[in-house]
């Protein structure tokens, strides 16, 4: 964890993370997005920090905002094995467009998927133990030489999100979510202004975008996350829960 002399004398070093996550949120929760991504990479942990992305159907917006600010902070892409062919395109597309410097695909342990999923079944019968494999133990190996990562959750996508703050302890991570106050429309209306491409698939209905097996269309009237894990009682994947619990959220 890296020194914050911005905040050290608000931080009680026996709560450590908790601590420095609380001072951190009292000092600078109401940040605009791009304020908080600039004060992360530049002030808080410099070196040390990344983003986490699924270039889903709301990714582009963090990603140029990233892209403004330095454009080499890496970013992390989990590729599943089990993810629709036009996200794959559309990273590449976005990749391209926004001229990032340092993006790192991480993939599932070979030896995981052989032993747990051999038949690419798993999704059916252990939903939590296939994002497990495709997703938690990837992201644990993949951020374990920084100190904070960036997500794209916001408060509107669910009940879960709702309480989302700026600043989250993660283990010995932090977490920083400089959208957590956007809207749909502002979403929207920035992707506009800024010529963003828009993730083929939301104009078939997929407002909310994961793996293939587990992600179907959404209707008009309903949570802009319920086609994940439709029909079961899961609604997030397990990255952004403490110790990166199974049963947790999605990027």
């Amino acid at each position: 964890m890296a020194p914050l002399d911005a905040i050290a004398l608000a931080v009680d070093p026996e709560n450590g993370i908790r601590a420095e996550t609380a001072a951190l949120n009292a000092r600078y929760g109401d940040f605009g997005a791009r304020a908080a991504v600039e004060l992360g990479v530049r002030e808080l942990f410099p070196g040390k920090v990344a983003l986490v992305s699924s270039f889903g159907s709301e990714s582009a917006v963090l990603l140029h905002i990233l892209s403004e600010v330095d454009r080499s902070v890496p970013v992390i892409f989990l590729d599943t094995g089990r993810l629709f062919a036009e996200t794959l395109e559309y990273r590449t597309r976005l990749v391209d467009q926004l001229r990032l410097e340092d993006v790192r695909t991480v993939a599932p342990a070979p030896q995981s998927v052989a032993s747990d999923d051999p038949h690419r079944a798993l999704w059916m019968t252990n939903p939590d133990r296939c994002c497990h494999i495709r997703k938690t133990e990837p992201l644990q190996r993949a951020v374990k030489d920084f100190d904070a990562w960036f997500t794209g959750r916001k408060r509107f996508q669910n009940a879960l999100r709702a309480s989302l703050q700026m600043f989250e302890a993660e283990d010995e991570r932090i977490k920083i979510n400089p959208l957590i106050g956007w809207t749909p429309d502002e979403l929207k209306a920035y992707a506009a202004d800024h010529d963003l491409p828009e993730h083929p698939l939301v104009a078939k209905g997929y407002p909310s975008i994961g793996c293939v097996p587990c992600t179907s269309r959404v209707a008009d009237d309903e949570d802009h996350r319920s086609g994940r894990w439709r029909g079961l009682d899961k609604t997030e994947c397990g990255i952004h829960e403490p110790s990166f619990e199974t049963d947790g959220s999605g990027i």
